[in-house]
Order: C-alpha cells, then structure tokens, then sequence
C-alpha cells in the first residue's frame, strides 16, 4: 500500500484550526489594551469575539443539520450542538478570559503605581505587556474548566434528553 496516495479524511474547522480561531481571542488582547486606548475600542475588541462565538456556534448548527440528514430529532440536535457550542465559546473565549485579563491588568496598573515611581505612561505600557503574556497561559485552564462545567451541568441535561428519545 503507498502511504503517499492515501488522502486524509479530516476536515478542517474553520474556526477552530485556522487563523480564525484567534478573533475568539480579540478581547483578551481589547483588555490587555484597556489602560492605553478609549474604551470603545475594548468593546469593539469584545464585538469581535462575539462575533466569531456566534458564527462557529451557527456553523455548528449547520454542520449537525447535514450530519442528521432527516432523521427524527433533528431540530433537537441542531439546537444542542449550537447551545453547547454559543455557550461554551461564550464562557471559555469571551467572559471568563475577559473578566480574568480584565483583573490583571487593573491589578497589575495599581500594584505599579503602589511600588513603583514609574512614569504613568511606563506602568500602562507594562501592564499592557503584562495582560499580552498572561494570555497564553490562562488559555488551557479556562478551556479544561469550562469543560468540567459544562459537563456537570448542561451536557447531563443533553445526555438525558438523548436517554428519553
């Protein structure tokens, strides 16, 4: 058998194997900026995350509509696979990374101008810098703990609702 004519079967998620993935990340970044620019650019950092949160929650939903052609439940998977994707992107792109860069950086300005005798300018640069690295490693954590909760949450209403059909 040659390997090199085997093609491989994996489709590519847009919006979790591309370069598209980091616009879930755009207010993480909003935040991180928060000290330096106005604050409607943070919420337009937040509009864009949302927005990519709703396209690959809407994607999902299309993909199940295919997946289950017409067979009986349809709607009902159409709608699980969009509710579990809308709220778990919500949770683990947008809210809790938000609100935990968020907590950094104003953290990270007020310890600074508490212990530092940096210029102003200096200490919102830093703590710009600071909420940019801190990014990376928030990312795993959230996403394995927006896991656990949805899977003792939501996911057991699912698995029910499966049980009854």
């Amino acid at each position: 058998m040659d390997p090199a004519g085997e093609k491989t079967s994996k489709t590519v998620d847009i919006y979790r194997d591309t370069w598209v993935r980091f616009l879930g990340y755009a207010n993480e970044v909003g935040e991180s900026f928060r000290a330096l620019v106005p604050v409607s650019l943070v919420w337009g950092s937040y509009a864009v995350a949302t927005a990519y949160v709703t396209a690959d929650a809407v994607d999902k939903g299309k993909k199940a509509a295919v997946a289950h052609g017409d067979n009986p439940g349809k709607t009902t998977r159409i709608a699980v696979a969009v509710v579990d994707t809308f709220v778990w992107q919500a949770l683990a792109s947008v809210i809790i990374p938000g609100f935990t860069i968020n907590r950094v950086c104003a953290a990270s300005l007020y310890l600074l101008g508490r212990t530092t005798k940096w210029p102003l300018s200096v200490r919102k640069w830093t703590t710009t810098a600071i909420g940019l690295s801190t990014i990376p490693f928030i990312i795993t954590p959230i996403d394995r703990s927006v896991d656990f909760l949805l899977d003792s949450s939501l996911r057991k209403v699912y698995s029910e609702e499966e049980k009854h059909k």
